[in-house]
């Protein structure tokens, strides 16, 4: 079963991909970064005739450039800088880089080694592939589509009769069902609602005149671990300050988890606190989180009904409606929602993710508030970050 190309263009991506890649480009050109692929599900077997179609999409996706049209659209946006649009005019995915395999149990292998600059890049595209790949040859295409159909319509209408109130973003690019069904959606929730205020995806916020929403993710966070003279439970503050020095507060909603919550609170101080314009939960209660941030901003003197609270970590409509009515009488409060929206079929999504695992040699991890999703080659080195971090908290909380 052969299919057609998967990724299109190079802006079929999450916008943090940029972002992040233009602190890199401006900042730390000196890593080089490693990372695996995981599949969380249970059970998850992939074929060899699926490996080969994965490779075959890999192929054609470092054939592509960015088009005069995607770098004036990247040009348009207000804190992409034109230096680093000029780069990415001679920058392409280097095939190279990512070497692919099957275990005997059936278990998928990616490995993305390179510059950081250029390795990170790799993680939505793969995603993008490895998803819609497993999904159009392990059922039947047509049955899902139908079932994600459905269920789009109740989304819709829900909407529509005022059962669901909040606003929020689609996050889906990394689990989507497919391209066309990911395009889909994002039209129809911005066409047939209000609810949808843009997308993370920025070919679709290209395509139509959307805001493109993002600002960075945990691997950000982890490459400070990689630099020798950043000691590991300070990586939040040079991250945070890297962040500010770039973009000035014109991109600043901060991720919390990577090093916990707890951590992140000892350098989210008063000078952050005003500088970025929010934070975003992606693990551990939500509820209690929210409860944290905004005591964290009263601290301060900070009204947190001028800040945003956003949720992002596996969420449904339900969960999301339900976490708005907590929260939005005391804050900003506003969701990503990715799988729900792009892959809320009759079967069971996948959890597959690729993550930052190595940089300049050095393991790196995140701990986030949620165990399980810790994610570490090198179990003495997480044991050993553990102990960093609770040292920290101990000594300075």
């Amino acid at each position: 079963m052969k299919l057609a190309p998967i990724v299109l263009s190079l802006l079929d991506t999450d916008l943090y991909k940029f972002n992040m890649n233009q602190v890199i480009f401006h900042k730390h050109t000196d890593l080089c970064g490693e990372y695996d692929f995981r599949c969380r599900n249970k059970g998850v077997r992939f074929t060899p005739e699926m490996l080969e179609e994965i490779n075959g999409q890999i192929d054609h996706l470092c054939s592509l450039r960015f088009t005069r049209e995607e770098l004036d659209y990247l040009r348009s946006i207000r804190f992409i800088r034109p230096d680093y649009v000029e780069f990415l005019r001679l920058w392409h995915l280097i095939r190279d880089y990512v070497e692919t395999g099957l275990e005997e149990d059936g278990q998928l292998r990616i490995v993305v080694r390179g510059p950081l600059f250029s390795a990170m890049q790799f993680e939505i595209y793969l995603l993008e592939i490895v998803n819609e790949v497993y999904f159009r040859m392990k059922y039947d295409y047509e049955v899902l589509l139908a079932s994600a159909r459905e269920k789009l319509e109740r989304k819709i209408e829900d909407f529509r009769s005022g059962k669901y109130t909040f606003r929020f973003a689609e996050f889906g690019a990394r689990r989507r069902l497919s391209r066309e069904w990911e395009e889909i959606v994002v039209r129809r929730l911005t066409e047939e609602t209000e609810a949808c205020v843009g997308t993370s995806n920025v070919w679709l916020a290209m395509k139509y005149h959307l805001t493109p929403i993002g600002t960075f993710a945990h691997e950000f966070v982890q490459m400070y671990q990689g630099i020798d003279s950043i000691p590991l439970a300070y990586t939040n503050h040079y991250a945070l300050a890297d962040w500010y020095d770039e973009y000035r507060g014109d991109n600043g909603t901060a991720l919390t988890d990577t090093l916990t919550t707890d951590l992140f609170l000892l350098d989210f101080n008063r000078a952050m606190v005003n500088n970025f314009t929010g934070v975003r939960h992606d693990s551990g209660d939500p509820y209690a989180w929210g409860e944290k941030m905004i005591a964290h901003y009263q601290k301060y003197g900070v009204d947190p009904r001028t800040k945003l609270l956003l949720f992002s970590d596996s969420l449904n409509f339900d969960k999301a409606q339900a976490l708005y009515d907590a929260f939005h009488d005391r804050a900003k409060v506003s969701f990503g929602i990715g799988t729900f929206c792009s892959n809320d079929t009759c079967e069971e999504a996948l959890n597959i993710v690729i993550k930052l695992q190595m940089v300049n040699g050095r393991p790196v991890a995140k701990l986030s508030d949620s165990p399980g999703k810790a994610m570490c080659r090198d179990m003495a080195y997480l044991e050993y970050l553990k102990r960093a971090v609770a040292f920290r908290l101990e000594r300075e909380k």
